[in-house]
């Protein structure tokens, strides 16, 4: 199981297809090209933080840290709130609320096999389109040989550059992202001194979002092919250390079990399950 405490990271500064500067804390990522692949970070914005209203053909988890964010009609993002944004569904226009947020964010392959463009792969795209044309606010702008200028989303300019044919969305499953107050949840008994508040599981891959909480010595064992995220309380994990804002995964086939050593509520992000014929499905 990797364990990542909040302490051990360093705060970063990346290049980015929106509008305003990116910092991050980089957490865990999947393997590169398979149809599973996955990138977990914390994102550190500004208020100069912009987004058009966009898509991806990728799924996308966020759960709010600290300061709000506006998704325009789709809704308010504040501390404590969790989001699950569909692949092929159109969310924003987005923008950040508070002068500094921080927000955990998942990106992963969704259920039609699609996959997740890594972020080595997108930090290359990003830098040979800007020689190309520019990017600004969520926009990338090329200007056309006989004059004018062409405009696409940003983020779909670097895939489809990346990638070297068009980006074909999937078509939606849903048609709203789905935004989810987790304090409106009741805890449901779940084991000796352990209780669950089931977000919901998604598509038909059984990508589920949870939160688990456990009493003072409680255990419990992590589901497998998950990530795990400590929102509070503190533990032990096979003798490593957990504590508020630590992170861990369990791979395919791996029951782990940690140990409360104080109350202590979980966020688990279940991975879905995904076979490889469906990335060649998507690819054809």
């Amino acid at each position: 199981m990797n364990l990542i405490t909040f302490e051990s990271l360093a705060l970063q500064e990346r290049g980015h297809a929106r509008g305003g500067i990116f910092r991050y804390y980089d957490l865990l990522h999947g393997r590169e090209g398979a149809p599973d692949n996955f990138y977990l970070s914390i994102g550190v914005l500004a208020g100069d933080f912009v987004s058009p209203r966009h898509r991806h053909n990728f799924d996308q988890v966020r759960f709010q840290l600290e300061g709000a964010y506006d998704f325009g009609a789709d809704g308010m993002m504040h501390p404590g709130s969790i989001a699950y944004f569909p692949e092929g569904t159109r969310y924003g226009p987005q923008k950040t609320v508070d002068p500094k947020t921080l927000t955990l964010v998942l990106q992963m392959g969704g259920a039609s096999g699609n996959g997740y463009m890594s972020e080595r792969e997108f930090q290359r795209g990003l830098a040979e389109l800007k020689t190309l044309g520019s990017f600004k606010d969520g926009v990338f702008t090329r200007e056309k040989p006989g004059g004018g200028k062409i405009n696409q989303d940003a983020y779909e300019a670097v895939w489809e550059h990346v990638n070297r044919r068009e980006l074909v969305y999937p078509k939606e499953r849903y048609t709203r992202a789905v935004f989810m107050e987790p304090a409106n949840f009741a805890w449901v008994p779940s084991g000796p001194g352990l209780a669950t508040k089931l977000m919901g599981v998604f598509n038909e891959r059984g990508t589920k979002i949870a939160f688990h909480r456990l009493d003072a010595g409680a255990k419990i064992k992590l589901e497998e092919a998950s990530l795990w995220f400590v929102w509070s309380g503190s533990g032990d994990a096979g003798g490593q250390a957990w504590r508020r804002w630590t992170t861990m995964r369990t791979e395919a086939s791996e029951r782990a079990e940690i140990e409360a050593g104080e109350p202590a509520e979980i966020l688990q992000m279940a991975l879905p399950r995904l076979a490889e014929p469906a990335v060649e499905r998507a690819a054809a």
